[in-house]
């Protein structure tokens, strides 16, 4: 029951990009990735830990939105109110030895208010539950201000929290604090250094509530966090982004396991799965740019659904993606055409060829992991010389889950995932 609620809620999700009223370039989007370095409030001898985190935005005032770690569902909107349904991500910050184990990093999920006093400065009210039911609350003060190559996102945010969740989080269920209040000053840096390309940052410092900083497994009374990376972001502009020539789609594709790495792939050295395990997936594509640091690249936002067949090693079940794709054509007299991209994965079970990869290796699996995608395509109008044809394209393509090599909590710390060889056809609108 569980899955199917699942599927149709990203199937929804995915719809919600379908119905978006024309094809022009969003107010929003980009991916990022950086280094998130956190002081860890717990009593342990290891003071703080380090993450690579890659980030993904997309806002074009509709439907769905993703800022980060922060993605959600409008339900309304208008010049002063909005009222919101999200997802947000929350660390667990413990020493990095035992983040594989433990793998405390969660998505809290619940409702947001946004209010707008003026174009530069919101609150939002947040009611949030993590997915135990453990309960907390937010206001936040956001502030916006722009000079030159600089903008500046300076906010504020006082938090409930529950008895639940604090004994929880805070506690560690060997003490209890009860419920109590903290409080987080943060501010966010994007600095235009040409083109598409930003440099990002975040400083924040959450202040403890006194309840929490006496039990004898807090150590800090304020815990601090900096990130730090690179992003690709769309060019500010004053009015509507451009209507785009790059068109929607729609991919299908079949995939059969493998247990080579990426590179033996690449190499053309990969090996069969022995057990044929294969899947089927369906996705989405929304054209968000026709450039990219003034290279013609086509980037796309592409949502998907993944399904894994059933096989005597494991059973049937769905993966969710999203992610962010540049294509790049080759004009030859048969256009050829080039794509990777960059996203999230999500398994609602490990697929039998993960999970003995990452036995070997000693590893707790994880069902969220990095994604990653690459595939090359022809123009099947162009080879059979029929106009009627000339926006479908045949391709092959790597479904590649993995963990960044061992250096995100996000991932649960692991090095390895699994890929997949698929053959698709794709068809543009």
């Amino acid at each position: 029951m569980k899955k199917k609620t699942a599927c149709c809620l990203f199937l929804l999700f995915i719809l919600s990009f379908a119905a978006q009223a024309e094809n022009r370039e969003p107010k929003l989007w980009g991916v990022a990735i950086g280094v998130r370095s956190a002081e860890i409030p717990y009593a342990t001898e290891i003071a703080t830990v380090n993450d690579v985190i890659p980030l993904m935005y997309y806002d074009n005032e509709e439907y769905f939105f993703m800022r980060g770690l922060t993605g959600g569902f409008r339900f309304f909107r208008d010049e002063k109110n909005e009222l919101s349904a999200i997802g947000r991500y929350r660390f667990f910050d413990i020493p990095a030895d035992y983040q594989n184990e433990i793998q405390g990093n969660a998505v809290d999920v619940g409702l947001q208010y946004k209010y707008r006093f003026t174009s530069r400065f919101d609150t939002d009210f947040e009611l949030m539950n993590d997915r135990h039911g453990r309960t907390h609350a937010n206001i936040t003060g956001n502030y916006r201000w722009s000079g030159g190559s600089w903008e500046l996102f300076p906010s504020a945010r006082l938090r409930w929290k529950s008895s639940s969740f604090n004994d929880y989080y805070y506690g560690l269920g060997m003490e209890t604090p009860g419920s109590g209040f903290d409080i987080k000053f943060g501010i966010d840096a994007r600095y235009h250094v040409a083109s598409n390309f930003y440099l990002i940052g975040r400083a924040a410092l959450t202040a403890l509530e006194r309840d929490v900083t006496d039990t004898s497994v807090i150590r800090r009374d304020v815990q601090s966090e900096l990130y730090l990376g690179i992003a690709f972001f769309n060019e500010k502009r004053k009015t509507r982004g451009p209507v785009l020539k790059s068109k929607p789609y729609v991919r299908l594709a079949h995939g059969w396991a493998t247990p080579s790495n990426l590179g033996e792939i690449i190499k053309f050295q990969g090996e069969p799965d022995p057990y044929n395990n294969q899947m089927t997936s369906v996705f989405y594509g929304l054209p968000l740019s026709d450039t990219l640091l003034g290279l013609p690249l086509s980037i796309y936002i592409t949502p998907g659904v993944v399904y894994h067949h059933s096989s005597e090693v494991q059973g049937n079940f769905p993966e969710y993606v999203l992610g962010l794709k540049a294509y790049y054509t080759w004009k030859l007299p048969v256009r050829l055409r080039f794509g990777a991209a960059e996203g999230l994965s999500y398994v609602t079970e490990i697929t039998y060829i993960e999970g003995t990869e990452l036995d070997k290796k000693g590893y707790r699996p994880s069902n969220l992991l990095n994604y990653l995608d690459f595939s090359v395509d022809v123009n099947l109008g162009d080879i059979f010389n029929a106009p009627s044809m000339k926006d479908l394209w045949l391709g092959y393509s790597i479904h590649h889950r993995s963990g960044i090599f061992q250096t995100s909590s996000a991932f649960g710390r692991i090095k390895g995932g699994s890929n997949y060889n698929s053959l698709y056809l794709q068809y543009h609108w």
